[in-house]
C-alpha cells in the first residue's frame, strides 16, 4: 500500500491569499474524490476579498479514502484516519500565525465535505464556521452518532440535492442533527433536482460569512 498506515502523510498543503501571519482570517478547503487541492484553491476568486489566507490539503491520488462514505469505518482505514491527520495539519499551517480558532472556516466539498464533518464532530470547538457543499457524517446506515461536545454556536452550513446520487437526503438531515446536538448554528439548504454540485447559493453564504467572520 503507498504511503503504508499513513497513506497521506508525506502529501502537499497548498496555500494562496495572504501569508498566514498577516492574514484576518483563514479558510481551510477540502477537496473532493478525484479532485486536487489547487482546484479548491479556486474559492479564492469566488471569495474575492484581502487578508484571506487559504489553505487546502492534497489527498493522495486525489482520493481521501477508498470506498464510499457509507462504508464500515473500517472499510476506509487506514486512509480515513491519514486523511483526518492531513486535514488537522493544513488546520494548523492556517493557524501558524497566530489565528484562534474562530478565525478559521473550514470548507469541503462531496468526499472532502464528509472530512471536513467527520473532523469537527470528533473533536468539536468554535471555529469560524464549517460549510459542507454535499456532504455527511461517514459511517455505514444505522450507524449511532453518538459525538458529544459543544461548538458554542458555530455557523454551520450543509446544502444537498434530493436527486444526489452520492449524499443520501437522509444522512444530510442526519449529520444536521449531529451538530444541532453539538450546539451549531445550523442553516441546511435543500434543493430540488439538481444532482451533486456546488451552487450559486452556497458561494453567496460563504462570501457572507467570510466577512462576518473578518469583522
Amino acid at each position: 500500500m503507498p504511503g503504508g498506515d499513513d497513506p497521506h502523510g508525506d502529501q502537499p498543503i497548498r496555500t494562496a491569499g495572504a501569508a498566514p501571519d498577516e492574514a484576518d482570517l483563514a479558510v481551510v478547503l477540502a477537496h473532493g474524490r478525484g479532485a486536487r487541492a489547487d482546484g479548491m484553491l479556486q474559492f479564492a476568486t469566488e471569495i474575492d476579498r484581502e487578508g484571506v489566507h487559504y489553505a487546502a490539503p492534497q489527498a493522495q491520488r486525489g482520493t481521501w479514502y477508498p470506498n464510499r462514505f457509507l462504508a464500515p469505518t473500517d472499510a476506509n482505514q487506514p486512509h480515513l484516519d491519514s486523511a483526518l491527520s492531513h486535514l488537522g495539519r493544513a488546520v494548523e499551517e492556517a493557524r501558524s500565525g497566530g489565528l484562534p480558532a474562530e478565525k478559521v472556516i473550514l470548507v469541503g466539498f462531496s468526499q472532502g465535505a464528509c472530512l471536513v464533518s467527520d473532523f469537527v464532530a470528533r473533536d468539536p470547538r468554535r471555529y469560524g464556521g464549517v460549510v459542507l457543499l454535499s456532504g455527511g457524517l461517514i459511517g455505514e446506515e444505522g450507524r449511532e452518532f453518538d459525538y458529544d461536545g459543544d461548538v458554542d454556536g458555530m455557523p454551520f452550513f450543509l446544502g444537498v440535492s434530493d436527486d444526489d446520487s452520492h449524499i443520501p437526503m437522509s444522512r444530510a438531515e442526519e449529520t444536521v442533527d449531529v451538530f444541532e446536538r453539538l450546539d451549531a448554528d445550523v442553516r441546511f439548504d435543500r434543493y430540488s433536482g439538481r444532482g451533486h454540485g456546488i451552487f450559486p447559493e452556497e458561494i453567496e453564504y460563504l462570501r457572507e460569512l467570510v466577512a462576518s467572520v473578518a469583522e
